[in-house]
């Protein structure tokens, strides 16, 4: 295991993937409202859809622009909150994760779905989502409920406050995201 750190003295900065952007409804609802409740816990949040130059959905190349807005971000983050509802969660979320993964940037989870999405009994999606965390640490960063990222006894609250994540370390020889 490796520990990663925040090395910002600020706010730690969330990169929040979601696909709530694409839904007016979800936009003015769900995503306002974890926006605040993920700064009211410390960060500051990225939302990706707020960073699309204010152009419409309507509008030419808006979902490319979505797009490399959160490959741009990912990065740049500090680490990433990743809403991972539907019976299988957004691609581009999806992909959000794997940048993370690839960035080692801690990832947190928030499922309030209740279907189940997973072939395996030891996790509650692909288990590559994971692949950052050793075999149980994962269950840290897992939130459920709106209320459980602002439990104090779990990662995201702890981490905010400027504790270490435990990363899975990398087999040697491999290379991460912006290594060259």
């Amino acid at each position: 295991m490796i520990q990663v750190e925040r090395t910002a003295m600020t706010k730690p900065t969330l990169h929040l993937a979601n696909d709530y952007g694409f839904s007016r409804s979800l936009t003015a609802g769900p995503l306002h409202d974890r926006v605040t409740a993920l700064e009211d816990l410390g960060a500051v949040v990225r939302e990706p859809f707020a960073a699309a130059d204010g152009t419409e959905p309507d509008s030419p190349q808006w979902a490319w622009r979505i797009g490399r807005a959160d490959v741009n971000a990912v990065p740049q983050a500090d680490g990433v909150f990743a809403v991972v509802n539907g019976r299988s969660p957004d691609e581009g979320v999806m992909v959000e994760v794997g940048l993370a993964i690839a960035w080692r940037k801690p990832v947190s989870f928030f499922r309030g779905d209740v279907r189940r999405c997973s072939d395996s009994e030891g996790y509650p999606l692909n288990l590559m989502l994971f692949a950052g965390y050793g075999a149980e640490d994962w269950r840290h960063c897992w939130y459920e409920s709106l209320e459980d990222p602002g439990d104090p006894d779990r990662a995201l609250v702890r981490w905010l406050a400027g504790d270490a994540v435990r990363l899975v370390a990398l087999e040697p020889g491999v290379a991460t995201a912006g290594d060259g």
